[in-house]
């Protein structure tokens, strides 16, 4: 326990201090146990007899996962062994004399994911809405068998929103779907536009196809077969395509497309914020002369920065479910968990799952 690269010494240290929580009141398996399903079964007594779980937090370490405690291959199932990744054996060596040493199997925990609770209090009607950064994967099997999908919903979509110069546009589906077909993408149209009027207070948003050209007849057979579908929509503010150039600009409030092009658009304006950061980080580095220049315009690059902030916006609603799932990056600080959950009250308050049923059947 004392050891500074324990799993307890480091769960004491990152989370159980902070908390406030008893040292009697902490329970880890035996990784050095003789019987490892005689441990499994003993930590799963103990789950019971504390009357099961009512809070996992989950998604620490750089795959999700501390030391050996790998990520989960099924969203339930009894504490049990599982055989350690080659990743995970190498990752650990440097705590043993030789890799050989390096244990091979490890206890899994949880007697029902915290993804699967947490998914069923929702569908119960006894949660309001789940947060999580765990797998999107995950996420997107669980939300749609676990809490269901609207009446009149054929996909869910993933809806973060994107900084602008002009503010923030909703980019629907940057992972759900892949597959997509021109229905599902003016449903997309249908419930980014109750999403943006009620979050953003802005009626009647402006919806766009993401497109390589403006012209109508440009793009692939998804966008060509999609754009006179959006044009038909009467209720749907549609305005034509728009090209990947313009979308930091701000033009359009609601930007369709299927989830390939909506993750690599999302992907690459958080690599281009990172990188613009550190280009600008060195540029004043430089000299002195570059350093007080860096100290005078500081106060104005701190809010350009603020305004394309990708994570300032929480995490990205799966638009089309009976309640509310949000999915949070998988390296959200605190305060962009803290935005995520006031999404969901704003979602809530406003009963935009009702709104978008509403649209669907109109």
């Amino acid at each position: 326990h004392d050891h500074p690269q324990s799993y307890y010494y480091f769960m004491n240290q990152n989370l159980y201090s902070g908390v406030n929580l008893k040292p009697e009141n902490i329970n880890i398996p035996s990784g050095t146990a003789e019987d490892f399903e005689a441990e499994c079964k003993s930590y799963d007594a103990k789950i019971d007899d504390k009357g099961g779980i009512d809070l996992m937090i989950l998604g620490i370490g750089p795959n999700g996962h501390i030391g050996f405690n790998e990520p989960a291959e099924v969203l339930s199932g009894p504490t049990h062994t599982v055989d350690l990744t080659k990743a995970t054996i190498e990752a650990n060596a440097r705590f043993f004399d030789s890799i050989d040493e390096v244990p091979t199997k490890a206890i899994r925990e949880k007697k029902d994911s915290s993804l699967v609770v947490a998914m069923k209090l929702v569908r119960d009607g006894k949660a309001d809405a789940i947060v999580s950064a765990g797998s999107t994967g995950a996420i997107l099997v669980g939300g749609q068998l676990v809490v269901g999908r609207i009446k009149g919903i054929k996909r869910p979509a993933l809806a973060p929103f994107l900084p602008s110069k002009n503010g923030f546009s909703l980019l629907i589906d940057c992972g759900a779907n892949v597959d997509a077909r021109p229905e599902h993408l003016v449903q997309f149209a249908q419930m980014g536009s109750v999403y943006f009027e009620n979050v953003m207070g802005k009626k009647n948003p402006t919806v766009g196809i993401v497109n390589i050209g403006t012209e109508e007849e440009k793009g692939n057979q998804l966008v060509k077969e999609t754009y006179p579908l959006l044009r038909d929509c009467k209720n749907i503010n549609f305005v034509g395509s728009v090209e990947a150039r313009d979308i930091a600009k701000g033009g359009t409030d609601i930007l369709v497309c299927e989830a390939f092009v909506g993750n690599v658009i999302l992907k690459f304006f958080e690599g281009v914020a990172k990188t613009f950061l550190g280009c600008i980080k060195e540029g004043i580095m430089k000299s002195l002369r570059t350093k007080i220049g860096g100290m005078l315009i500081k106060p104005a690059l701190k809010g350009l920065l603020k305004t394309f902030d990708v994570s300032s916006q929480g995490g990205a609603p799966l638009l089309g479910l009976k309640g509310l799932v949000v999915k949070a990056h998988g390296n959200s600080k605190s305060s962009e968990i803290k935005t995520a959950l006031g999404q969901c009250i704003t979602f809530k308050e406003n009963s935009i799952n009702e709104k978008i049923q509403d649209k669907i059947q109109a």
